[in-house]
């Protein structure tokens, strides 16, 4: 279905039905280039039976046309520019249903899913994109039932989402705003996301797994401890076993969370004014300095200053400098410095290529107009 303007132009566009709804031509083929089998499912030729020879070709030539994810915004609109980013052709050109079955990208998703359900934006988009990001939610929910790992980022989504919808219930005349048809279908997709979330059980190794946690030695678990970035996985593993809860009240553990978390400026900041209140004590009391309640510091910097984003994500998007184009660190993107040999030779001669920024779920966000 071509796109015609109100002047009869077209902009070269094409439309296609698929089953989430009508998408951009442009944006299929870009999908089909990295994965070849979307190209062939409609064509029954392909179904046939190759030769080995024809075979490898076929998987050469995949190699080559094979482009990692990558999504071109535009960062500042100009007189000459009217720059609009969508965010439904972002999330299809990143890839990020193939994300969500990642480990190392999975948090990042969930995060970006949380801002949008948790601020309640996720009404405020278009059909299509509230389509897009339900079935990436229910991914996430296939994904986490799957692995049986990360149940409290699902159950925040799941809440989350709960509490979109009904501000939304009786948002425009007793009934939520927008199409009748497009709310059933959300309904749906909720209900199948709140059935596996519900479904997801966690049972206990068998006694021939060995050994288990609690057969480890006290030195073992406090090393599992350190190792925890997370707060909050801190205080459920103190309520879940008494040794956990004596190792976790120990000043070592919540110091070198503080150390992890904060900076060396930050840390002093809070340790002084905790010394001065030690000093007025011991003055009143006439007792020697107490000690640092790591605990409490850590707690007090969290509210103050936030937690690192760098340290939640095992990747986040990354922006070209060069050719503003969001893509996966770990995959890249075709880059005019690596294409264009005169703008990498002016590159050289400035001092060589920068590198690409780091963008956390709450700046993606930014580039489009939610």
């Amino acid at each position: 279905m071509p796109f015609i303007s109100k002047d009869w132009r077209s902009p070269g566009e094409e439309w296609v039905k698929t089953q989430e709804g009508w998408e951009k031509k442009k944006v299929l083929e870009c999908t089909s280039q990295r994965y070849p089998a979307i190209a062939n499912y409609n064509n029954p030729d392909d179904s046939q039976p190759k030769s080995w020879s024809e075979g490898e070709e076929s998987d050469k030539n995949s190699e080559v046309a094979r482009v990692p994810p990558h999504c071109h915004i535009t960062i500042k609109c100009t007189r000459e520019i009217a720059g609009f980013n969508g965010l439904s052709e972002a999330v299809r050109r990143l890839d990020f249903s193939s994300a969500v079955r990642d480990v190392r990208r999975f948090n990042y998703i969930c995060a970006l899913l949380n801002l949008l359900v948790g601020g309640q934006k996720l009404t405020h988009l278009p059909g299509a994109a509230q389509k897009l990001l339900l079935s990436m939610l229910e991914e996430v929910a296939h994904q986490v039932a799957s692995s049986k790992q990360n149940l409290n980022a699902l159950r925040a989504l799941v809440v989350g989402l709960s509490a979109a919808r009904e501000s939304e219930r009786g948002a425009c005349w007793g009934r939520p705003l927008g199409s009748r048809a497009l709310w059933g279908h959300h309904d749906h997709a909720i209900a199948r996301i709140h059935r596996i979330a519900d479904n997801i059980c966690i049972q206990e190794p068998g006694p021939e797994v060995a050994p288990k946690l609690h057969d480890l030695p006290e030195e073992c678990v406090r090393e599992i401890l350190l190792r925890i970035a997370d707060h909050r996985d801190l205080d459920a593993a103190s309520s879940a076993w008494n040794l956990m809860a004596s190792l976790c009240s120990e000043q070592r553990i919540w110091r070198e969370l503080v150390l992890f978390h904060f900076t060396p400026a930050q840390i002093e900041g809070e340790t002084e004014k905790k010394d001065e209140e030690g000093e007025d004590e011991c003055e009143n009391n006439k007792k020697q300095k107490i000690e640092v309640d790591w605990k409490s510091v850590f707690h007090k910097l969290r509210k103050h200053y936030g937690l690192r984003e760098d340290t939640q994500f095992a990747e986040t998007l990354s922006l070209c400098r060069h050719c503003k184009c969001l893509f996966w660190r770990s995959l890249g993107h075709p880059c005019i410095a690596d294409q264009c040999p005169e703008y990498a030779s002016r590159l050289k001669e400035a001092g060589g290529p920068l590198p690409p920024h780091p963008v956390p779920p709450a700046a993606f966000l930014k580039f489009f107009s939610l």
